[in-house]
């Protein structure tokens, strides 16, 4: 099991990195803190300090078409803001 999915790479999230030392990613939405603070660590070799998490629940969507209406939802998604400890930082762009 993948616990980090992939970095959100926003005008925000680079704002926070920058400033803050925070960066954001897509979990997996069944990890926990502590299984998120060890995989940052394992893979990007900082440390981390904080871990805050936040669950997104699917969002309805309702198209009309020519058969009547279509309805369905979006995945269920989960986000970590990640700040690590003072000094370190994570490169997205170095293995490109």
């Amino acid at each position: 099991m993948s616990i980090l999915i992939k970095p959100i790479i926003t005008e925000k999230a680079n704002a926070d990195s920058e400033l803050l030392n925070r960066y954001t990613f897509f979990v997996d939405p069944k990890a926990n803190k502590i299984e998120i603070k060890n995989a940052v660590e394992a893979t990007y070799g900082v440390t981390v300090e904080k871990v805050r998490t936040l669950n997104y629940h699917p969002e309805r969507k309702v198209r009309y078409t020519k058969t009547g209406l279509q309805r369905g939802k979006t995945n269920a998604t989960k986000k970590a803001i990640v700040q690590v400890a003072e000094g370190d930082a994570i490169d997205f762009y170095s293995n490109i």
